[in-house]
């Protein structure tokens, strides 16, 4: 059977993310830009004709039914194929962090198996199976850098200008509904728009520092719900950078000079620099 192997699923940076209101689902509602980087999870996947799906945790275990292969039924109910697969994913991308890890791997899973299968859907049925499984699958799917409305499913395409980034992941983590079902959380960011953000970046000549825009309306309830969040962002900050969290989970990030070192981290810290990405390592496999 055909297999593909060493396929990248990136993480991602949000470089500010506003809360602007709630529906009356609950759900809230967003605004953020979602910058790929270069820190990424990869996937082999090898085609079944037994119809089973099966998957190998080459580094750290996962959870029976965790997105990749919740993502691998989904498709392949959807198309009704009668092709299995086995799936071993080399997780780095560590959990909890809001760098939307387990999104982007079940966005390549999905990418990965409609190639493999030869399904040869559009991206926009992959879209559709994707938001049932999360609200960031859609942006990995598509694989360009985005301006982020809605829930999350309304993607604006925007080029962003390089950069290095000190990404810091204490051992902690956090929960989202924790965080989205605080009754502190800010809920009422007035929105933006996305010719105000390009304007900042303009204005800053496409530098790095020219992210630095807005604020992460989550963080002041993370940094309550954990305390190592302001301790990574102060580590920063001692170093001379301005960080703020990404995302709802505990990770925080700087835009730094591409040549500097960094401190030593505490015990138990993830901490890499990266480089953002122009687009996904996978952009185009579907149309």
């Amino acid at each position: 059977m055909k297999a593909l192997y060493d396929l990248p699923a990136p993480a991602k940076l949000n470089l500010f993310l506003h809360i602007t209101g709630r529906r009356a689902d609950g759900y809230h509602l967003l605004q953020s830009v979602f910058m790929l980087i270069d820190w990424c999870d990869t996937l082999h996947v090898e085609a079944r004709s037994d119809g089973l799906l099966s998957r190998e945790d080459l580094t750290t275990a996962l959870p029976p039914e965790d997105l990749v292969l919740r993502a691998a039924r989904a498709l392949q109910a959807a198309a009704g194929t009668p092709l299995g697969a086995h799936i071993g994913i080399v997780k780095r991308v560590p959990a909890q962090a809001g760098m939307g890890g387990g999104s982007s791997d079940a966005a390549t899973c999905l990418l990965a198996l409609n190639r493999l299968w030869g399904l040869d859907l559009p991206l926009s049925k992959l879209e559709e199976i994707g938001l049932d499984l999360g609200a960031d699958v859609p942006f990995f799917l598509r694989g360009r850098n985005a301006w982020v409305e809605g829930i999350g499913e309304r993607l604006t395409p925007i080029d962003l200008p390089g950069g290095r980034f000190a990404v810091v992941k204490p051992p902690e983590g956090l929960d989202t509904g924790l965080i989205f079902s605080a009754p502190d959380l800010h809920r009422a960011t007035p929105p933006a728009i996305l010719s105000g953000f390009a304007a900042h970046v303009a204005c800053n000549e496409g530098k790095t520092q020219s992210l630095d825009f807005g604020r992460n309306d989550l963080q002041p309830v993370a940094e309550r719900l954990c305390p190592a969040v302001t301790e990574a962002i102060r580590w920063l900050g001692d170093q001379g950078l301005n960080a703020r969290m990404t995302g709802s989970g505990s990770s925080v990030f700087a835009a730094m000079p591409s040549n500097m070192e960094l401190d030593p981290a505490p015990s138990g810290w993830q901490v890499r620099k990266c480089s953002n990405l122009d687009s996904h390592p996978l952009v185009g496999w579907a149309t």
